[in-house]
């Protein structure tokens, strides 16, 4: 099995266990049970060494702390595909990139639209434009070979710059007022990764150690601590001289099993509890759930699709072998679905979880599952009748 087989295969199946805990979380919070779902979100955890004081309830250690995993599993893979992976080489990163970047901001256009520029709501324009890359392979490992590999690849590659396209807007735009003491320490942590990396150091115990300490600073420095994880990948070596042995991969082969099917899982399962009973009509249809929803499921389809559908016809790039402008539009039908990645952005655009009473979170499972269920009838539709 080659490495993108084994990826696309891992991906899949975590799609299906998010499915699997997002309902269990809906279940759990529109029950007699909501009050122990919330008892366990809120859960204190405290972590004293000195002077040094961390106090956050569970759902921010797993927001801010776990997720920072994820983003280090990001930032390895980023770093592996640059390098020598499917983003290598300019003719492979034209199409995936045009419409990484039309699936970005389309919907941002879209959603701003609903909610105007002068609103409360404005902060959460990057909302719509993630792409959770594990539920949209799983939708497309229901279909098995009636999908090209070809287009599987597309949607990986397109959802890993999606990924780094999230990133630099975390970095960006929701960054609080900054720590000098605590942005200085984070420097000279990573100047030291940097520095035992052209020194070749070999031992993964020595990253993360500075690692930790990279994500402590980042974490009370003001910039979001998920970020300290994207530094640390890539200052992991790819290459070791006098050895065979990658440490970036066996390091992304070792987190992928943690982060499919624990780490995301659990974020999705502390974040997806959506209190149905507490939204009403009127709420859903205020600009930013609508904005949200729409971005998702209109702003992603056009931009992927159109970004793709004009590099092609100029000449930029050409189809994933052996697919269709109807297969490719199916696709860029699933990236909107946004899920784990388009919940983790509205965290960070509203920090009150209250603020629109569940309907922002309500409409990202709307807009989600509205993309899988359509990209996937189009996809089997354009199998069946080639």
């Amino acid at each position: 099995m080659t490495a993108v087989e084994e990826f696309i295969k891992k991906e899949s199946s975590a799609g299906l266990v998010l499915i699997f805990v997002t309902f269990i979380a809906l279940l759990l919070k529109n029950t007699g049970l909501s009050e122990f779902y919330d008892a366990f979100l809120n859960t204190p955890v405290e972590i004293r060494f000195g002077g040094l004081h961390i106090d956050k309830p569970l759902l921010l250690w797993i927001n801010d702390g776990l997720m920072a995993v994820f983003f280090l599993l990001i930032g390895l893979e980023v770093k592996r595909e640059l390098i020598e992976g499917h983003l290598s080489s300019v003719s492979q990163v034209i199409l995936p990139g045009v419409a990484a970047i039309g699936g970005m901001v389309v919907p941002a256009a879209v959603y701003l639209y609903f909610v105007g520029l002068d609103s409360a709501g404005t902060q959460g324009w990057a909302i719509p434009t993630a792409t959770d890359i594990a539920f949209a392979l799983g939708v497309l490992s229901l279909l098995g070979k009636r999908v090209p590999v070809s287009l599987k690849i597309f949607l990986m590659a397109l959802a890993i710059i999606d990924d780094l396209g999230a990133i630099i807007i975390i970095a960006l735009f929701y960054t609080a007022e900054l720590s000098t003491l605590s942005i200085t320490v984070a420097a000279a942590a990573l100047s030291a990764l940097v520095i035992m990396n052209r020194l070749g150091v070999t031992r993964k115990a020595a990253y993360i150690l500075v690692g930790v300490v990279l994500w402590v600073s980042v974490l009370k420095s003001g910039v979001h601590a998920t970020l300290a994880g994207v530094a640390l990948a890539f200052t992991i070596p790819l290459t070791t001289k006098g050895t065979d042995k990658s440490m970036l991969k066996t390091m992304e082969h070792d987190l992928h099993y943690w982060v499919a099917f624990f780490i995301l899982p659990l974020f999705a399962f502390v974040n997806a509890g959506v209190d149905f009973r507490t939204i009403s009509a009127e709420q859903i249809l205020t600009p930013v759930p609508l904005g949200i929803a729409a971005g998702l499921f209109i702003g992603k389809q056009i931009g992927v699709f159109g970004f793709s559908f004009i590099a092609i016809k100029l000449g930029l790039a050409k189809l994933p072998e052996s697919s269709n402008f109807t297969q490719l539009y199916g696709v860029a039908v699933l990236t909107g679905i946004g899920f784990t990645m388009s919940l983790f952005v509205n965290s960070l655009a509203f920090s009150d979880p209250l603020q629109f009473m569940f309907a922002d979170k309500l409409a990202i499972l709307v807009g989600s599952g509205i993309s899988g269920v359509i990209g996937y009838l189009i996809l089997r539709a354009a199998a069946t009748n080639k």
